[in-house]
């Protein structure tokens, strides 16, 4: 027999080994966005429902993830990531501009990718919370970076000029919760208005946050905590 054979390359069809778990990890993580977010909920799927949904075995799943949970957890993690690129791309369009069109350009891009998906939504606002504790330390871990996110342009607004020096961090937090609960009471048709209407009183709230009453561009202030 002439020639060699081969060493095995963990290639079939054209794809790597891992290219062939990335794939089938995509495959659960979109029948979690579709089952998790829209029915029967994260509380009422099933490791079998999910599979069937992804079109792949309960064994694969068992290759992938642990449990339910775990697709939950990178679920959260990945619609999170999604609107803070978005948000940091709205961002990135106001480059030097003023801190009210800077936070405008931010807030329609993060608004427009949370609500542009209503499963998206449910999931960071509604199913993530209560499963474990394991998942409301990632959620406030999460929402953490939100808060260091509005602290790191308030603090570079001020040394600008555009915005009173102080510890911005409660205001953010107390902020971020805002933020949270006006877009999930839009989604929910709660607030009767365009979303460009909710953007603009979201920008509105920060900017009396910054820009507190009595308080004039360059004046800086405010008290050092």
């Amino acid at each position: 027999m002439s020639g060699r054979l081969k060493q095995p390359t963990g290639r079939y069809g054209g794809r790597s080994a891992a290219e062939r778990r990335a794939e089938r990890r995509d495959r659960f993580l979109d029948a979690g966005l579709q089952l998790f977010g829209d029915s029967p909920g994260f509380r009422g799927t099933t490791i079998a429902a999910l599979s069937e949904a992804a079109g792949l075995s309960t064994r694969q799943f068992y290759e992938e993830f642990h449990s339910l949970e775990d697709v939950l957890a990178d679920l959260h993690l990945r619609v999170n990531d999604w609107a803070e690129e978005a948000a940091l791309t709205g961002l990135a369009t106001a480059q030097g501009q003023s801190i009210a069109e800077r936070a405008t350009a931010a807030f329609l891009a993060y608004a427009a990718n949370v609500t542009g998906d209503p499963r998206r939504l449910r999931i960071t606002f509604t199913e993530i919370v209560g499963v474990s504790p394991r998942m409301e330390r990632q959620r406030l871990e999460r929402r953490a970076r939100w808060i260091d996110f509005i602290c790191a342009e308030a603090t570079a607004a001020a040394e600008r000029g555009e915005a009173v020096h102080r510890d911005y961090r409660i205001a953010a937090t107390a902020f971020i919760g805002s933020v949270n609960g006006l877009l999930h009471d839009w989604q929910a048709g709660w607030v009767d208005a365009p979303l460009d209407e909710v953007v603009d009183e979201l920008v509105r709230l920060l900017l009396g946050i910054v820009r507190p009453a009595g308080w004039r561009p360059g004046e800086g202030g405010g008290v050092e905590r």
